[in-house]
């Protein structure tokens, strides 16, 4: 790798690191440290949120699956950006107003304290399930920096991850929220650079070889060159209901991106945020896609060993050493945003839900900060462990973290936003049921007829439901 590559990567990783020094030096309250004090601007905010959500997977995994699918990919898109739009237009508010409301740091606290008879349960519950998943999630996100650094120069995996991870820990514990927001600021600009630079630089060559993306879709067969995969009946149906699936875990269940909204301070930065969310998404996603495109006319199927790795490679042949230092940097910034802000989940579940709120320690606000920031760095070491130690075990978890989580805790989180009679049992009921049925559907021959992103959804709606009306609460919460 070119020597001004390593410079950009290392400028990038000490700035990071400078933003949690700084924050390290301000006099943080818990809630400074869990949601920024409810202090921070919309549009930060909406950055922070952003990046957290589009991890490696829209630079490796997402860009890899268009290139050798062709336009149908377009619907993996569709469904996550359908799940963006959602979120901000009609959930954004009610974390907002809610948060406000109960005076909540977490999404696990906001549902206890809906039903507080049960609120030593649910934290228990809630607790438990996301630390277990984000652990994991955890731990493959340090995985994939250590491979995507060398894949893409050679620099040892072990080295690589531990270094990288070690930068992610220090901020996050330094700053808390605070420094995971900034710190997650700029790797939106670097992601967002990335996406407008890589499919203009390819465009342009694709002009200057004068080749015809059209007929380099249809020389590769299997549908490449059709918006439906060239299928029809159930087969179509099945493709777009698996690939639309992805919107189902964008409707307020993910704990990481949830106390984005709950961190707003205002109706005005609100809006701001969402203008800023929703633009910076269209843009991502439009880019994605192109790139995605243009690589299918650029290189052909086999070009190179892993489909999901085609994006650096694109990177690096068709752009100078400095510019493709700032788009790696880029696809660093995703994995470290959402690992960052996966920490940062873990330790609010581990101090705030189970030790102060469960447990129900008695301990200062300064305290609980120091404890948090502890607890960061222990779960940070234990993710580093399971990543180096196991990292093919982890990377099977990540495929249902999604439908575990997110579809889990979205049906609760929709079911207490719009309707009255969901209960405790309900909610305790839908937890359980949805942790086990993510890892059964995922691990079982069903999984290949309907993605357990979209099955877990609907299982868990049922089962909140039924078991809401079968054992109502006295009074809600």
């Amino acid at each position: 790798m070119h020597t001004i590559i390593y410079v950009e990567i290392a400028v990038y990783l000490l700035a990071m690191l400078a933003i949690g020094i700084y924050f390290t030096k301000k006099d943080l309250s818990h809630n400074d440290f869990f949601l920024g004090g409810n202090k921070l601007p919309g549009w930060a905010l909406a950055f922070s949120e952003r990046a957290t959500g589009e991890s490696a997977y829209m630079f490796l995994g997402a860009i890899g699956f268009i290139y050798v699918s062709g336009l149908s990919g377009v619907w993996i898109l569709s469904g996550m950006f359908l799940g963006v739009v959602f979120s901000w237009l009609f959930l954004s508010k009610r974390f907002m107003d809610e948060q406000k409301r109960y005076q909540v740091n977490s999404l696990t606290d906001y549902i206890a304290v809906k039903f507080p008879k049960y609120a030593g349960i649910i934290r228990w519950l809630a607790s438990m399930v996301i630390v277990l998943f984000f652990v994991c999630y955890l731990a493959a996100q340090f995985s994939g920096m250590g491979k995507t650094i060398y894949s893409l120069s050679g620099f040892n995996i072990t080295w690589g991850t531990i270094i990288i991870a070690v930068i992610i820990i220090a901020y996050s514990c330094m700053g808390g929220f605070m420094s995971v927001v900034w710190t997650d600021t700029v790797q939106s600009f670097l992601m967002l650079a990335s996406f407008i630079i890589v499919p203009i630089a390819a465009y342009m060559e694709i002009q200057d070889q004068g080749l015809s993306i059209s007929s380099s879709l249809t020389a590769m067969g299997n549908g490449a060159d059709s918006w439906v995969g060239g299928l029809n009946g159930f087969a179509l149906g099945a493709m777009l209901f698996t690939n639309l699936s992805w919107f189902f875990g964008w409707l307020g269940g993910q704990p990481q991106l949830s106390s984005r909204f709950m961190a707003l301070s205002d109706e005005k930065e609100r809006i701001s945020g969402r203008n800023m969310a929703l633009v910076w998404t269209l843009i991502v996603y439009v880019g994605a896609f192109l790139s995605s495109i243009f690589a299918t006319t650029l290189y052909k199927q086999g070009t190179i060993d892993d489909p999901e790795l085609i994006l650096p490679h694109m990177v690096f042949d068709l752009l100078p050493p400095w510019v493709a230092g700032i788009i790696l940097a880029g696809i660093l910034a995703a994995i470290m945003s959402t690992a960052s802000s996966q920490l940062l989940v873990i330790t609010t579940s581990i101090s705030e839900d189970i030790i102060h709120k469960t447990l129900k320690v008695k301990i200062s606000s300064s305290g609980l900060v120091t404890l948090s920031r502890v607890v960061a760095v222990i779960s940070g070491i234990v993710g580093i462990i399971i990543s180096l130690k196991s990292g093919s075990v982890i990377y099977s978890l990540v495929s249902f973290a999604w439908a575990g989580i997110g579809n889990t805790f979205s049906v609760v989180i929709l079911l207490i936003f719009f309707w009255k009679r969901v209960s405790g049992i309900g909610v305790i009921a839908t937890i359980v049921v949805g942790f086990l049925s993510a890892i059964i559907w995922s691990l079982s021959p069903l999984e290949a007829i309907v993605s357990a992103k979209a099955a877990t959804f609907f299982i868990c709606l049922i089962v909140g439901v039924v078991f809401s009306l079968l054992i109502p609460d006295e009074k809600q919460g």
